[in-house]
Formats: C-alpha cells, structure tokens, sequence
C-alpha cells in the first residue's frame, strides 16, 4: 500500500503525551506514524507518573493520556484525536471524502470502544495481567472472552467483502480495533476460529508503524503473581 498523502501544510513536530504500554496511546501513535507525520512522545502515565503535575493539569485537566499537541492544538480522548490527525493530515485516505463512508468508519471506532474494548482490556487483559492470579476472576475473564469472540463474529462477517474495516485501504476506521487485536491475540483466553479477522491481523502486521506502535510488548505491565 502506497504511504499516505497529508492535505496539510507541512506539520510542526507534534507531542503525543502518554506512554508506549498505554492502549489508548498506542491508537495515536499508530495513526500519526501512519499518516507520516512527525512526533515525540513524552513518557507519562503508569510508573512514569507526571499526571498529578500542575502542569499536566493545563493539558488534561482529567489527568489521563494520551494527550496531543499540535502547534496552538491542545486534544484529550484518543478516538478524537485519531479523527483530527485523520482529519487534518489525511483527508481522501485515512479519512474519506465522502460523508457516508465517514460515519462508517466513525461507527466501527466507537464499536471498538464500546463493544469490544471492555472486554479484551478491562476486563481479559486487566485480570490476567494486572491482576494477581490468587484474586483473579476467572468466571469474568472467561465470559468477557466469549463475548468478544462472539462480537468480533460480527467484524469478522464485515472483513469478508474488503480487506480492511473501512474498504480497501488503511483507515480510521482500522485504529481502535486494530489496536486491540495484538492483546487479543496474545492473552491467554479462548479464541474462536475469525479467519477473516485473523487475515486482517496478519495485513496489519505488514505494516511497519502497526508493528512499532501497536505491537507492543506488555510484560513490564505485569503485576507480581499474574
């Protein structure tokens, strides 16, 4: 696939705030490497710390990451700021043109985070390596599993027509879910057989800036006895 093109002048360095382990970071982190445009990410959050700061305050006044800057542009909320770096930086590609097949991808970001998020991170991912064995909730981990193989049925059914959530191409459209699937994938949970999923995760991981900034390694998250 041929980079994508930016309808922007040419960007200043951006900052994303929030460190690499985070999810939610990840999602923009992803979105800007993937658009090509330039930026430094600033390690807080998690043991890092920072965001009880006065000054992480101004940028965040709910103290959570990530948080984007661009130039006079201050974003909170990974899912708005993966539609304004879409926006701003690549119209006709990572976001389309036409206003229909926007809300479409619109619609599959905020599935991945109502529908399946809970369910792979706070629930599956948490418990299983945020959370000591001995006070585990199996019962929960194994439910929300299920769940989510049954909800992703539903992408899976989607992928079948086009190679990617939003067409042919990368797009928005791909950033949430697709950033869940590397945890989904390597948690140790029941997976159903989603071939078309599965195929869509191997496409992703053709991609360089999906391996750099989704595929990352989250055993410093592990809790003692997890």
């Amino acid at each position: 696939m041929p980079p994508l093109e930016t309808t922007h002048a040419e960007p200043l360095m951006l900052k994303i705030w929030g460190r690499a382990t985070s999810l939610n970071v990840q999602k923009v982190a992803w979105a800007a490497a993937v658009l090509g445009v330039p930026f430094e990410r600033i390690d807080v959050g998690g043991a890092f710390g920072k965001l009880d700061t006065p000054e992480f305050a101004k940028l965040n006044p709910n103290r959570m990451i990530p948080v984007l800057q661009d130039g006079d542009v201050t974003l909170w909320e990974s899912h708005a700021i993966v539609r304004y770096l879409a926006d701003t930086y690549g119209r006709g590609t990572m976001a389309s043109q036409d206003r229909r097949a926007y809300a479409v991808a619109d619609q599959w970001m905020e599935w991945a985070q109502s529908t399946i998020q809970p369910d792979v991170n706070a629930t599956c991912f948490i418990g299983l390596i945020r959370t000591p064995a001995a006070t585990r909730n199996v019962a929960a981990i194994e439910a929300a599993a299920a769940r989510a193989g049954t909800n992703l049925a539903i992408l899976d059914a989607h992928l079948a027509t086009q190679p990617y959530v939003g067409g042919m191409g990368l797009s928005m459209a791909d950033i949430p879910v697709g950033t869940l699937m590397y945890r989904y994938f390597t948690l140790p949970i029941a997976r159903p057989s989603l071939p078309h999923v599965e195929a869509w995760y191997a496409r992703l991981q053709s991609h360089a800036a999906y391996r750099q900034h989704a595929m990352v390694d989250y055993a410093a998250l592990k809790v003692a006895g997890a």
